[in-house]
């Protein structure tokens, strides 16, 4: 039997050809056999390809359904905020502009609404029985399963600091890391390689042994495995 492979994608931040280049480095990795994907969040935004990442997103889950999990990521959360509340105010200070422009509006209510309804579904968190994904992070004082919406996309301290055995990885995103490199501890793994600022945009391989990734890719490298 082929190996199956879960394949989790850090934040893309409209960065639409990077995701087309990662994308294709893991179908080709997996094989014969579809990998599950499991975005982190953070689809939008800063980036110049909003709608285009969100589109690409979509026909995934269509083609390749059961297999696609989207998560939702703070930026997804300031977007569905300025809609409900019709203040894009704080939601423009993250970046919206370029989403809009994507869009080719000037106001969130103007956006498709099968793309709207897309985001507001989106989950928070997906558990495989190894591994916890998450946008940002947890609080290390709750367990997983009473965690808050507000830090499952905003979390940073203590989590990122505070060494704990959560019974899972947890594998985040949220916050970049400015050198490009996907940083790996034993209790997460945070994919967020500053795609948007410059970085590469990375996926971590996994499979149904261990809980740590075999290997990781970037949009400009194939998979390099985790010594």
């Amino acid at each position: 039997m082929p190996a199956e492979f879960t394949i989790a994608i850090g934040d893309i931040h409209g960065c639409r050809a990077m995701l087309d280049r990662l994308l294709e480095r893991c179908f080709r990795y997996a094989g014969e056999h579809p990998p599950r994907l499991v975005f982190l969040g953070d689809y939008i935004d800063r980036g110049p390809d909003s709608r285009a990442v969100v589109e690409t997103l979509i026909d995934l889950q269509r083609s390749l359904p059961g297999r696609v999990v989207c998560l939702r990521g703070n930026h997804e959360v300031l977007l569905l905020d300025a809609l409900a509340k019709d203040d894009m105010s704080l939601w423009l200070f993250n970046g919206a502009d370029a989403t809009l422009a994507s869009y080719g509006v000037d106001h969130v209510a103007a956006l498709p609404p099968e793309h709207l309804a897309w985001l507001a579904a989106l989950k928070s968190s997906f558990d495989d029985g190894r591994r916890f994904f998450v946008h940002a992070g947890v609080d290390p004082d709750r367990p997983l399963s009473d965690q808050s919406e507000q830090d499952l996309v905003w979390m940073r301290e203590p989590f990122l600091s505070r060494e704990r055995d959560y019974g899972r990885l947890i594998v985040h995103g949220h916050t970049p890391q400015r050198t490009g490199k996907p940083d790996l501890r034993s209790w997460r793994l945070n994919l967020d390689t500053a795609a948007v600022y410059g970085g590469r945009l990375t996926a971590a391989v996994f499979d149904g042994g261990q809980a740590g990734p075999l290997a990781f890719l970037t949009d400009m490298s194939d998979a390099r495995p985790v010594r």
